[in-house]
């Protein structure tokens, strides 16, 4: 039987205010910014994905994405099948623009597994080959953002308040102050357990999104191991192309290394495993390209020995909701980085994954169960 072909591939801007201002080394933000795509096939039926704007990170804005979407990638999938055998057409389409590629790679996810009446997460479950049926759960940590001990503690509290318990505290703007930084963490955070008696462990991550030197980032976390510190992990400590300088922080101090903005694609992967330069890597869709490449990532790191962690940019619950499919799809243990949707102040979009605290809650309709934009 032959597939209904693609007809059109649409685009609109979506900006989503946050309710809370997101501050890393890298930027500060009071809203996402993100190019929402559709694909609609030859029956009618449309698929969904999403574009999101990071100019610090993958140099892609708006404008890049739009003229992307609206050209080179349009160009190959109209009159294409609308199906996972156009997934390959996406990602030869143009170079880089991986945001774009990760929207029209999701839209067609979207829209082949909405036409078998199957949610992206059951879909994505017969690809890899899980046998799975539970009804998908997905956890996520929640980002501290950079500021003071006094303002990191205070957001700490609550955080831990609303239910989360694993934190990333984003660090890398100052050396010499960050582990007094993450003491104050740890200590309000104890201080909050106490007081309300939670017996759950709270987990700290640290992100230093490419902030420090090799010699600092050892001469911090050796002071925090010296403070007692518990990590799970350390992100992306040195800048993305200093696999030397990773390595030897990998080497020199007691806690573990995730790779983040070290690895876009495979080949970044493969030069990380080879350089010994890290425990753990994050792949996140709009570095890769989406969910095809995505998966190829993760199961390369899994077969390397890796830990693997999904994360995200700033987009919208679009995005998240097709991250978190991977997520409960693949099985990957562990809470992941896939906050962004709970910055914003509401959804929006009608239908797809909403926040119950740290817990994402799937839609139980076809693909990701979006209707449409608000």
């Amino acid at each position: 039987m032959t597939s209904p072909r693609v007809v059109a591939v649409r685009t609109q801007r979506v900006r989503v205010p946050l309710h809370t201002p997101f501050v890393t080394a890298l930027r500060r933000t009071d809203f996402a910014e993100t190019v929402v795509a559709t694909v609609e096939d030859s029956d009618g039926c449309l698929g969904w994905g999403e574009a999101p704007q990071v100019w610090k990170v993958t140099g892609e804005s708006f404008a890049g994405s739009s003229a992307a979407l609206e050209g080179p990638i349009s160009d190959v999938l109209v009159g294409a099948p609308g199906d996972l055998s156009s997934t390959g057409r996406v990602q030869r389409a143009v170079v880089g623009n991986r945001s774009a590629k990760m929207a029209a790679d999701i839209a067609l996810y979207d829209l082949v597994s909405r036409r078998a009446g199957l949610t992206l997460t059951e879909y994505l479950r017969g690809l890899v080959g899980s046998r799975s049926a539970h009804r998908p759960r997905a956890f996520t940590d929640v980002t501290l953002s950079v500021g003071t001990p006094d303002e990191l503690a205070q957001a700490a509290a609550a955080r831990v308040r609303d239910g989360f318990r694993t934190l990333k505290v984003k660090v890398g703007t100052d050396a010499g102050g960050d582990a007094a930084r993450v003491i104050a963490v740890r200590d309000s955070v104890e201080d909050v357990r106490r007081q309300k008696s939670i017996a759950d462990k709270v987990t700290l991550r640290l992100d230093a999104n490419t902030g420090w030197r090799a010699d600092d980032a050892v001469a911090v976390l050796s002071t925090l191991a010296d403070a007692g510190v518990e990590l799970e992990f350390v992100e992306q400590p040195v800048a993305r192309r200093d696999l030397e300088g990773m390595a030897y922080v990998r080497r020199h101090q007691p806690y573990k290394i995730l790779a983040d903005e070290s690895v876009f694609d495979l080949e970044d992967l493969v030069d990380v495993i080879r350089a010994g330069a890290a425990d753990a890597v994050n792949v996140k869709l709009a570095k890769c390209g989406g969910l095809t490449p995505a998966i190829e990532l993760l199961e390369v790191a899994k077969g390397h020995g890796l830990d693997r962690l999904v994360g995200c940019m700033m987009e919208s619950h679009l995005g998240i909701g097709a991250a978190a499919a991977v997520v409960t799809a693949l099985g990957i243990p562990g809470e992941q980085d896939l906050d962004a949707g709970w910055w914003a102040r509401t959804s929006p979009y009608a239908g797809g994954i909403t926040y119950d605290g740290p817990r994402i809650l799937f839609s139980d309709e076809p693909g990701l169960g979006i209707e449409g934009v608000l």
